[in-house]
């Protein structure tokens, strides 16, 4: 009876369930490939870092490093390179053709050095006209920077003095004056900085203009390295010095999963977020100064935070019961509504075994059955004993055998009737 009452509401439901299910987004992967840079540069050292992180909510990240961020550009546009997400240097954008790239976030600032040898003091990127400039190693974000803001001052990037040079060369070449500036993009820290910064016969480049070029350019801020921030005790640098900072982006693929957003951005925050030299603490990261379109997750992540499931459970767990929320859809369109049903369905059809016998009940009652002849009062006898013997094999629930019982009375009741007409 159950069965036959219930049966077909479990199977709507279980239809309706398989039919969700369609819509489920797929379970994320667990191996994701990030482009970065050298492996001695600070892309790959925090690629490193995230590795770590990300192992602890069950995901491998394999990192692939490259020449840099133009080369991560080309790597995420091929579907065949097997690259989800790079970090890039803001400013590369204009190289992307394929349009398939999005912003996650902006981590850090990535500042501009632009170092050169001479008596003279330069706050002008035209006043390195006509000199030997190392602008980046090809494929790099350095060289990206480089040549935009070369060209925004008129310098023919095409001539043989625009060099394409890694950062230890050119800081090679800078010392030993085989070339007279150099543009890196690098942290304070790095060595290559600090050698140059600290030299005598080398002088860093303080952008008077700086405010201009973020006009013209949205991806650049404009920081300030304050006098002594190097080194208190030398005075390294000897006053304030304006200089310009791409971000460094972490940028996917726009069919990146949805829910590795969010890890993602946590994880950065881990990282990124205690702030630096130039960084306060908690202003990375964020959705500023980015040079691809905005991932609609990311600025989701960027407004709410985290989902209240990936606050309290673990990422797996959170992401199935994330992924399921759509299975409500039949649970409350279908459930609900059986189940309000399927109450009244089933006193109808357990009664319906008892007043079925009614009808033929109420045939076989006679009002006078005096007036009847006794064959006829003998078949319909007959046709009561068939009737309660049929009726004694019924089952019902225990909450319903009172109206079972009352039909046996009613089956006797008609029956002493149909005998009281035949002793008359």
């Amino acid at each position: 009876m159950f069965l036959k009452t219930y049966g077909p509401a479990i199977a709507v439901t279980v239809i309706g369930f398989l039919v969700a299910w369609q819509f489920v987004n797929p379970a994320p992967p667990r191996t994701i490939v990030i482009a970065t840079g050298h492996e001695d540069g600070a892309y790959y050292l925090f690629a490193e870092q995230y590795r770590n992180i990300l192992a602890e909510n069950g995901i491998t990240l394999v990192i692939r490093s490259t020449a840099g961020s133009l080369e991560n550009i080309h790597l995420l546009e091929d579907k065949s390179s097997s690259v989800d997400l790079a970090f890039v240097q803001g400013g590369t954008a204009s190289h992307a053709t394929a349009g398939n790239i999005t912003a996650l976030g902006s981590l850090y600032f990535e500042p501009l050095w632009v170092f050169y040898r001479g008596g003279k003091a330069l706050s002008r990127l035209s006043g390195l006209n006509g000199k030997r400039i190392a602008a980046g190693e090809t494929g790099s974000g350095t060289q990206a920077i480089a040549h935009t803001l070369l060209e925004d001052n008129k310098i023919d990037i095409n001539t043989k003095k625009i060099l394409s040079s890694e950062a230890s060369a050119a800081a090679k070449g800078l010392l030993k004056g085989s070339i007279d500036a150099a543009f890196l993009v690098a942290s304070p820290r790095a060595p290559l900085v600090q050698e140059l910064i600290r030299n005598e016969n080398v002088r860093l480049m303080s952008f008077a203009r700086a405010p201009a070029y973020t006009r013209r350019h949205h991806f650049l801020s404009v920081i300030k390295l304050p006098e002594g921030a190097i080194d208190l005790q030398s005075n390294i640098p000897s006053q304030d010095t304006q200089l310009l900072a791409a971000s460094a982006n972490l940028v996917a693929r726009d069919d990146f999963h949805p829910a590795l957003v969010s890890l993602l951005l946590q994880t950065a925050q881990k990282i990124h977020g205690g702030g630096g030299l130039f960084e306060r603490p908690g202003e990375f990261p964020n959705a500023s100064n980015l040079d691809f379109p905005a991932d609609e997750d990311a600025l989701h992540y960027y407004e709410k935070g985290p989902s209240f499931l990936q606050r309290y459970l673990p990422f797996w767990t959170a992401n199935l019961l994330d992924r399921l929320k759509i299975m409500l859809v039949p649970l409350v369109t279908l459930l609900i509504p059986l189940f309000k049903i399927m109450p009244p369905a089933y006193r109808w059809r357990t009664r319906k075994k008892i007043y079925r016998w009614y009808r033929e009940l109420q045939a076989l009652d006679i009002e006078h059955p005096e007036q009847e002849s006794a064959q006829r009062l003998q078949d319909h006898i007959r046709q009561l004993e068939t009737i309660e013997d049929e009726v004694r094999n019924v089952t019902v629930p225990l909450s319903y055998t009172d109206e079972l019982y009352d039909l046996r009375l009613h089956i006797r009741m008609v029956r002493n009737n149909l005998q009281g007409g035949l002793s008359d």
